[in-house]
């Protein structure tokens, strides 16, 4: 049995690192708060531009933008992964890079190859060890995620793309669910499908002029009728459709780090809850381990006082 000495040793030592524990769980618990909010806040208008992306896909235009082209071969698959700048936030960053790595194992035995950029420390330090071909990267984002930082990594990947260079695009982050559940999730970016209006339509049929200024037609799938809507565009496709696809991707990769920062705080919190209530259990056991030392120490003493009387005596 350790001595006393170092028993108490050992329990100053948990005490010190519950403090910190605790101190990072409130942190991470206001942080997690304010993340949460701007994770809401950007959900509606992703949802909104990523509809009416979906509607571009179907609609029948004098002008075609490449993000809505799909490649007949796909040789190279670009995939921008989200992760964390620090750690001690569980295993979100673990999670998410697993389901990136068995992705990526796939592409490769289909013979595709693969270029990746990292938004998060955690992400390019795994990709840089496991060997994979970063074409972009961003450290450093903090505890607030601005467009203006996120757009040069996300440009050099849409480029690539438009030069030939990647023939689909992906994005891998974590979804926040709730406080206690974040999961990670793949999303393709490029080039755009049509999941959102479900499968390719059997039967079309188009009504007339809506009072909002586009034409809407009415998809039957399957005996459910599905709405998409082909726009008219002022003063022409191009520019409009160009600018639109281009603030798509960023909204989504937006999207994207707002929800892995949510999820970060959260899981922080409940890594660091979780610490706190365990250091609470080692103190206890040490200190019951530091009790029974100290009981065996007096009990000692006691004979050996009771056996230098009796040995006098």
């Amino acid at each position: 049995m350790a001595g006393s000495k170092e028993i108490r040793t050992k329990i100053k030592s948990v005490e010190n690192t519950r403090k910190i524990t605790k101190a990072m769980e409130m942190v991470a618990a206001s942080k997690m708060r304010k993340a949460q909010d701007r994770m809401r806040a950007s959900r509606p208008y992703a949802e909104k531009i990523r509809n009416v992306a979906a509607h571009l896909s179907f609609a029948q235009a004098e002008y075609k933008h490449p993000f809505l082209i799909k490649r007949d071969v796909v040789k190279n698959v670009g995939l921008i992964v989200v992760s964390s700048d620090k750690g001690l936030c569980g295993g979100l960053n673990t999670n998410m890079l697993r389901l990136s790595v068995n992705q990526m194992k796939t592409w490769e035995t289909e013979g595709k190859k693969i270029k990746v950029s990292a938004i998060g420390n955690k992400g390019l330090s795994f990709m840089t060890r496991v060997g994979a071909e970063i074409k972009s990267h961003i450290t450093g984002l903090g505890d607030v995620p601005h467009m203006e930082n996120l757009i040069g990594a996300v440009k050099v990947m849409l480029d690539a793309y438009i030069a030939g260079e990647i023939d689909q695009l992906f994005i891998c982050y974590t979804r926040f669910i709730n406080t206690m559940k974040q999961e990670p999730v793949m999303q393709q970016l490029l080039p755009l499908n049509d999941t959102h209006l479900g499968p390719h339509p059997t039967h079309e049929k188009v009504e007339p002029l809506s009072t909002s200024g586009v034409v809407k037609s009415v998809v039957e799938v399957g005996g459910i009728a599905k709405g998409h809507w082909d726009y008219i565009y002022e003063p022409e496709a191009q520019p409009v459709i160009d600018e639109l696809m281009v603030r798509y991707i960023e909204s989504l990769v937006y999207n994207a780090v707002s929800e892995n920062m949510a999820s970060e705080q959260s899981s922080r919190m409940v890594a660091m809850k979780s610490a706190s209530d365990n250091a609470k259990n080692v103190i206890g056991e040490l200190k019951l381990v530091y009790n029974k030392a100290r009981q065996a120490a007096i009990t000692k003493e006691i004979s050996e006082i009771v056996g230098g009387a009796a040995a006098v005596a």
